[in-house]
């Protein structure tokens, strides 16, 4: 399955979602078995699979068992292409806040 440009979230969730299930039933794991395994409930392995929203740490518990947590490992890594950039995003990532945007007087 090609993955196209510009996809709506919508979009990339289904296809999220259907791979998700492929894997499952390709490790030949029921709904339950992964569910025992990742410690949360059937419905929450339902729901993902469904589309519906869980919380980001149980997509990531379920990810696990299935042998897919070194993808979020990988997720936000900064895309630094110089020793300029990582310096900035060094000292950037240590504030807490961006700053306001200053309205015109």
């Amino acid at each position: 399955m090609l993955i196209r440009p510009f996809s709506t979230p919508e979009e990339i969730v289904q296809r999220l979602c259907e791979r998700l299930r492929k894997e499952r039933l390709h490790l030949q794991m029921t709904q339950a078995d992964v569910a025992a395994r990742a410690g949360v409930s059937t419905n929450t392995v339902s729901n993902l699979e469904a589309g519906r929203n869980i919380s980001v740490e149980n997509l990531v518990r379920i990810a696990s068992i299935l042998g897919r947590a070194q993808e979020f490992e990988t997720l936000f890594l900064p895309k630094l292409n110089s020793i300029d950039e990582l310096l900035h995003y060094e000292h950037s990532s240590q504030r807490q806040r961006s700053r306001r945007k200053k309205k015109d007087a």
